[in-house]
C-alpha cells in the first residue's frame, strides 16, 4: 500500500502476501468480463441483497443491502485552470425488490442534477449532514416506474472542488520537467468519494469505464485498460480548445479505492511485452533502466501465486512531490521517484505493490475496520 519496503524482491513477495497500452504479449489466462447484469443475477439470486452484520462498513454511508452500485461510467473534463474534474457519472445499481432509493458516498462534490439512465426523468436527491471524515451521504430516489427492475441506472452531473482530498493538482514547478501541470489521484482508503459519487466501501466492488478530456499536450493514464492509446479529438470544439479525450475500462470488479487517474506530460517505454514504465520524459531513461527487474518479478509472482489476472503491469513514476511510497492500482502501480536510486537497490517496492495484485486487488478486505 502507501509505503516502501526494503527487502529482496522474492522475500518481499512472500511477506506481503502474509500481511498487508496494449503492447501485445504472450498468451495469458483470460477472465471473462463481469457485466452489471451478471452481478444483478448474483446479488438478487436469493430475492434480496445480502449483507452480513459483521461486514457493515462504518466508514461508508452506503446501504448495499437495499441498493448496490455495480458499474460506473465516467465522462469528465480535467480543468487545470479551476483545478476541478467536472462532468457526469452514470451508475448501474442492483436494487432489492421494492427498493426506492440508493445511498452513495460523497465528499465536497457539487451536485448539479441527477436523472435516470435515459436522461428523461429528473430524480430527487438529498445530501446528508457533512462529516469532516466521511463526507455526506447522497440519497437518490429511484424512478417509481422502475420499481420492478433489479438493475437501475442513474446519471449524476457534478464537479469536484480544488481541495478534493483524493486529487493532487501540481504546478509545473512541482514536476520534474517544470513545463506542464500535473494531476494524480490517491483514493485509498476512503477518498474516492471526493472525486466520484459512488458507494466508497472496499466490499462493494464495481466495474468501471471512463472518458477523460484533458489539454491536448498532456496524456491521461488510469488504472484500467487504455482504449485510446493516442487520445482522440472527438469533435471540432475539442480541437479548437486544444483538448483531447482518452478512454479506459476496467472489466474486473474492483473496490472503488483502486480507481486511479494521472494526467501530465508523460512518456512510456516498454520493459517487455506486458510491463513498462510511464513517467515524465526527463525521467524516462533513468526510470526504465531502474525498473527492468519488474518483468522478472511478475514471472516470479505468478510461479508463487498463480496467473496475473489484470492484463498489463505498468508503473507510473510520479513527480518528485509525490508524497507516498507506492500504490497498487490495477495495471498501473503509482510509485515514488525516490526508488530511482541508480543501482536498483530500492526496487523491492515494486515487489510489494505487485504482490497486492493478488492480496488486495483480487482478494480484498470487506471493510477498513
Amino acid at each position: 500500500m502507501n509505503h516502501a519496503i526494503r527487502l529482496a524482491p522474492a522475500l518481499a513477495l512472500t511477506l506481503v502476501l502474509g500481511g498487508c497500452a496494449a503492447m501485445g504479449g504472450p498468451a495469458q489466462p483470460q477472465v471473462a468480463p463481469v457485466t452489471p447484469a451478471d452481478l444483478a443475477a448474483i446479488y438478487t439470486g436469493a430475492g434480496r441483497l445480502p449483507q452480513a452484520p459483521s461486514t457493515r462498513d462504518i466508514h461508508s454511508h452506503a446501504q448495499p443491502d437495499i441498493a448496490r452500485v455495480v458499474d460506473i461510467s465516467l465522462l469528465l473534463d480535467a480543468d487545470f485552470e479551476t483545478q476541478t474534474l467536472k462532468g457526469t457519472a452514470r451508475l448501474m445499481v442492483v436494487a432489492a425488490p421494492g427498493a426506492d432509493r440508493v445511498v452513495l458516498d460523497t465528499r465536497g462534490l457539487d451536485i448539479n442534477w441527477i436523472t435516470d439512465a435515459a436522461g428523461t426523468r429528473t430524480l430527487p436527491y438529498v445530501l446528508g449532514a457533512n462529516d469532516p471524515i466521511l463526507g455526506q451521504s447522497l440519497t437518490v430516489q429511484f424512478d417509481p416506474a422502475t420499481a420492478s427492475d433489479n438493475l437501475r441506472g442513474i446519471v449524476i452531473a457534478y464537479s469536484t472542488r480544488p481541495d478534493a482530498a483524493a486529487l493532487q493538482w501540481l504546478t509545473p514547478a512541482q514536476t520534474a520537467g517544470g513545463r506542464q501541470p500535473y494531476m494524480f489521484s490517491q483514493g485509498q482508503a476512503i477518498l474516492t468519494r471526493s472525486w466520484i459519487p459512488t458507494q466508497d466501501s472496499p466490499g462493494i466492488r464495481q466495474t468501471w469505464n471512463a472518458t477523460i478530456e484533458a489539454p491536448q499536450d498532456l496524456r491521461v493514464v488510469m488504472s484500467g485498460e487504455m482504449l485510446s492509446p493516442e487520445g482522440e479529438i472527438a469533435h471540432p470544439d475539442q480541437r479548437e480548445a486544444g483538448r483531447r479525450s482518452w478512454r479506459f475500462r476496467e472489466p474486473n470488479p474492483v473496490p472503488p479505492y483502486l480507481i486511479a487517474i494521472g494526467v501530465g506530460d508523460l512518456g512510456f517505454e516498454a520493459i517487455d511485452q506486458r510491463t513498462g514504465v510511464w513517467t515524465e520524459p526527463s525521467m524516462l531513461t533513468a526510470a526504465h533502466a531502474e525498473m527492468v527487474p519488474t518483468a522478472e518479478m511478475v514471472d516470479a509472482a505468478e510461479a508463487l501465486y498463480g496467473p496475473y489476472r489484470w492484463g498489463r503491469y505498468d508503473l507510473l513514476i510520479l513527480p518528485p512531490s509525490f508524497p507516498f511510497g507506492g500504490m497498487e492500482n490495477p495495471r498501473l502501480t503509482f510509485a515514488t521517484p525516490t526508488i530511482i536510486a541508480g543501482d536498483r537497490s530500492l526496487v523491492s517496492l515494486v515487489a510489494h505493490e505487485l504482490a497486492h495484485s493478488w492480496s488486495g486487488n483480487l482478494v480484498t478486505n470487506a471493510t477498513w475496520a
